[in-house]
């Protein structure tokens, strides 16, 4: 059976969002050497698949946060997103910054999040959860409950896992890498044996290709 997740995983490969060079590493910002890349920016110019995305964040929000009363998208590739799926559900819709801005208002988050409002965070991508869970601790200060963290796709790597096992807020994602790999398989973007090598990096990304 066809699962989200997979079908997810085929369109983020389908249309190069997601590399996997499992023989020559990416590197990161953070320095982590990479066999994977991902810019999920790009589903933004796919109407059918940014659809498709929208519609999955929407479904996950009404079974496991039915009583949101804002979707929140991080500054910038979760705005768009939280866009459309604040529009699907009919809801008000804000957008988190990174840090405060250092002029006029020099607000975090723009829009309208009252204090006790339950908030759903729209994220694109999970590395490490630092970023997002930075905006749902702003969320938080701003006296209103982070629900959950939603996002297109998570690498699933444990310090991610772990750092929001410890903060207390739930995180969700429509694909991951373990539905990215299986797909990247089917769809010979990636041989048998380069599977080994590519759940190695997940299990111990600091040693990685050193």
């Amino acid at each position: 059976m066809t699962t989200l997740e997979h079908t997810i995983a085929k369109h983020l490969l389908n249309i190069k969002a997601v590399a996997l060079r499992p023989n020559e590493p990416f590197t990161w910002t953070s320095g982590i050497k990479s066999p994977i890349y991902c810019d999920n920016r790009l589903t933004m110019s796919y109407p059918e698949i940014r659809n498709a995305v929208a519609e999955g964040f929407a479904a996950l929000i009404r079974e496991l946060a039915p009583d949101a009363e804002v979707i929140a998208g991080t500054a910038t590739a979760g705005i768009p997103h939280a866009a459309w799926v604040a529009e699907k559900l009919n809801l008000p819709m804000a957008y988190i910054r990174d840090k405060a801005k250092g002029h006029g208002k020099q607000n975090q988050i723009e829009g309208m999040i009252k204090e006790g409002q339950k908030v759903v965070v729209i994220e694109d991508l999970i590395s490490t959860g630092g970023s997002s869970l930075k905006a749902a601790l702003a969320v938080k200060e701003a006296g209103a409950e982070p629900v959950a963290v939603l996002a297109i796709f998570s690498y699933q790597l444990d310090k991610a896992v772990q750092a929001f096992e410890e903060a207390g807020i739930p995180l969700h994602t429509l694909s991951n890498y373990s539905a990215l790999i299986e797909a990247a398989l089917e769809m010979k973007v990636i041989e048998e044996s380069d599977l080994s090598v590519l759940r190695a990096w997940r299990e111990d990304p600091s040693t990685w290709g050193k």
